[in-house]
């Protein structure tokens, strides 16, 4: 390792150990939600290069960096970006926070680098009764998915919901139907429960079923609960839990693939991030899954608390992978959108 690497790890782990602290108490603090529908304006800066000390390198894994943004608003309900959308352009955003809210919004690229974010708006994630979900204690949304029937799936922690919404129809002002879950998600970690969704593709064994990894609700054996939900339909199993990471999101990767975001933190080296490739048909009742990963970073790079994934295929053809951080409503987190191609495939 050399001396610079070491610098950006130390400084990385001191970091990691602030953002345990500011963290906790940003979510202890007053729930900043969006009350209404709302146009923001996001702030963009350039994120030039991935690695701290090397900013010349480009590939990483398996994966090559195409450019990112560091985001910021004056809002107060901007921040804590947990799940992302993007349609089948990579422009059209779509996001939940964990305070509640949406954000929608458009990315507007410059020679196929993300340029900044415009036409943004926030809104609050809104129950059947028209009534703000946060406002009833459902606010810690954590994972979004668009299933095979258009309709869009939110998974909610600490009370172990996944809502549906209609935005095609209804936008924003979308009323959220919870749907029926598998009665063991109340023996599910509090706070360590759904964060990935994903629908699984048209010409899949399950097609719009939808997947569900927990981020650290464990088995005996200590590896992941998972859950594959169609209707009263539930196939249960596992996927192995290594190097101290935990899920914070999840994708499909056409045709046949699943796509885990991973984080870990440690006193010893910080922050991590890992993303990780599941075959489909590995997904079993009491199957154990397992794969390789595409791509895994420290401190020395330009991360942060990565919690939001999501894979299109730009106009070239190329498989780019999107992902989003929680900056926790810290003052000392940022919020990054990062995005890389799949190279080497």
């Amino acid at each position: 390792m050399t001396p610079s690497r070491r610098r950006w790890l130390a400084a990385g782990t001191l970091f990691a150990a602030l953002v345990i602290v500011v963290g906790s108490f940003a979510i202890a603090a007053t729930l900043r939600y969006a009350d209404k529908p709302t146009r923001i304006s996001i702030l963009t800066s350039p994120i030039q290069y991935f690695d701290n000390s090397d900013p010349s390198l480009t590939r990483f894994g398996q994966l090559e960096f195409r450019g990112g943004l560091m985001l910021a608003s004056k809002y107060a309900a901007f921040g804590g970006l947990s799940a992302i959308h993007l349609d089948a352009q990579g422009t059209r955003l779509l996001g939940v926070t964990d305070n509640g809210s949406w954000l929608r919004g458009r990315i507007v690229y410059r020679a196929g680098r993300p340029a900044h974010i415009a036409d943004a708006e926030m809104a609050p994630l809104l129950g059947a009764d028209g009534k703000p979900l946060a406002a009833r204690g459902w606010y810690d949304a954590e994972s979004l998915t668009q299933g095979n029937d258009g309709l869009f799936y939110v998974g909610i922690e600490r009370v172990e919901k996944i809502v549906r919404f209609d935005v095609g129809r209804d936008g924003l002002a979308a009323r959220g139907e919870p749907i029926t879950v598998p009665a063991d998600f109340r023996t599910l970690t509090r706070n360590k429960s759904l964060e990935c969704l994903a629908a699984l593709p048209k010409g899949s064994a399950q097609a719009g079923a939808l997947i569900a990894v927990t981020e650290r609700s464990l088995d005996a054996a200590g590896n992941l609960r998972a859950f594959v939900i169609k209707g009263n339909r539930v196939t249960r199993f596992t996927v192995k839990r290594s190097g101290e990471f935990d899920v914070s999101d999840c994708a499909i990767l056409p045709p046949a693939d699943l796509l885990l975001l991973e984080r870990r933190f440690s006193l010893a080296s910080g922050l991590g991030m890992r993303i990780r490739r599941i075959a489909l048909d590995a997904i079993k009742a009491g199957a154990v899954v397992d794969g390789h990963a595409l791509i895994e970073a420290d401190l020395g790079y330009q991360i942060d608390n990565m919690e939001g994934m999501a894979v299109h295929r730009n106009g070239g053809g190329e498989t780019i992978i999107t992902l989003v951080s929680d900056d926790n409503f810290s003052p000392i987190q940022r919020s990054l959108l990062l995005q890389f191609a799949l190279v080497g495939d």
